[in-house]
């Protein structure tokens, strides 16, 4: 036996320092290729969810590759309709941007009156009577009368008044302020372009890659390889199917109650503020800003963006709390700290988009290690 843990022990420092070593390596990996790796990783999610239709488009005899071209179509026309309706709004909006303007300029001055006014009555309490009365400027003298002032002796000159001298700051230039932020939006925007390609590609191409991906494994690595994979894409069908149609209720709802206050742009701030409450943890604040933004050009007292505000909280609430276990929860299986963890991690390495993707990517890595003996305490350690 002590032969047998020897070996162990002497090659547990190195096992560990190399295993630090190659976190590392991924994790800058992750992070200086996160526009290539968000963009595949949405190719695969988006693939994932049109990869049934196609099937079912191979049952009625359609060859794969037209049946992907013509559901690629279909999906990229739904996202063309949808843009172009969110588009009008959205530019109805821009019009109406002056009134908002006006609006939260009177919010501000109000505010800021009474916020001097609080001052003022805090001073007085706090202050006593006789040191305000020590601290009153008195009056300034009266002028001396003419004679007075001709008998008095010439005044001495006046230096000239020093000019104020201001030290403006280096700015740099404005077409390179423009050029780094144009450039970095033409990157995502030239990373977006692949998608649909990308997508059309996996799903034409996909029984040809999964047959050549699996042969990379021996015989009894493709059993546990290919139950991985169905593990992974029923995962990610669930969540994301779950996720829009709890987002199209929050939609509906929100939609209905803006409506019933009498707010502008119901579908679109309904919209907005039902797929915003879906975001983890910063879901209900952000939830709540298009009712107020909404609510601004309509409406001077704050009890309608107090009962806007509630409403907005009741329907995220009962949103995760009862309609989110029941459409997403059996096919994700994450503890709480599991999720607490990955949006850290994921939304530190690829920001906003890191936090959309945090649950699916942490859930699919645990149903790889559902599936792989080896890993299955890990996925134990993630599970609920």
């Amino acid at each position: 036996m002590a032969v047998a843990v020897q070996p162990l022990r002497k090659r547990r420092p190195r096992d560990v320092g190399i295993a630090f070593i190659g976190l590392g390596v991924a994790v800058a990996v992750l992070y200086f290729g996160r526009l290539f790796f968000i963009t595949l990783i949405s190719a695969v999610i988006v693939a994932f969810l049109l990869d049934p239709a196609v099937v079912l488009l191979g049952k009625l005899r359609v060859p794969r590759a037209t049946a992907s071209f013509l559901v690629c179509a279909l999906a990229l026309l739904l996202v063309y309709l949808a843009g172009l309706g969110l588009y009008t709004q959205v530019a109805e909006l821009v019009e109406d941007l002056p009134k908002y303007q006006q609006r939260v300029n009177d919010l501000v001055d109000r505010v800021l009156a009474r916020i001097e006014s609080i001052e003022q009555s805090v001073y007085q309490l706090v202050v006593p009577k006789r040191f305000r009365e020590q601290e009153k400027v008195e009056a300034p003298p009266s002028a001396p009368a003419p004679s007075a002032r001709r008998a008095r002796a010439p005044a001495v000159p006046l230096p000239p008044p020093v000019q104020e001298v201001r030290i403006r700051r280096e700015r740099p230039p404005l077409f390179t302020y423009l050029a780094a932020r144009v450039g970095s939006f033409y990157e995502a925007a030239l990373m977006a372009s692949f998608v649909p390609f990308l997508v059309y590609f996996m799903l034409s191409w996909q029984e040809h890659i999964r047959r050549r991906f699996l042969e990379l494994f021996d015989e009894s690595g493709r059993v546990v390889v290919a139950r991985s994979l169905a593990g992974v894409a029923r995962m990610v069908r669930a969540f994301m199917v779950g996720n829009f149609l709890l987002g199209l209720l929050l939609t509906a709802a929100t939609a209905v109650l803006f409506w019933a206050f009498w707010l502008p742009y119901p579908v679109l701030m309904g919209s907005i503020s039902g797929f915003l409450s879906l975001i983890p943890y910063i879901g209900l604040p952000l939830a709540i800003l298009p009712a107020i933004v909404s609510a601004l050009p309509v409406y001077n007292a704050m009890t309608p963006y107090l009962l806007l505000a509630g409403a907005v909280a009741l329907f995220h609430l009962i949103a995760l709390n009862l309609l989110y276990p029941k459409l997403v929860g059996p096919r994700v299986h994450l503890n709480p700290l599991a999720v607490t963890v990955a949006l850290m991690a994921w939304s530190a390495l690829w920001g906003a988009m890191g936090l959309i993707l945090a649950i699916p990517l942490t859930a699919a890595i645990k149903a790889v290690c559902d599936n792989v003996p080896r890993l299955e305490p890990y996925g134990r350690l993630l599970g609920d």
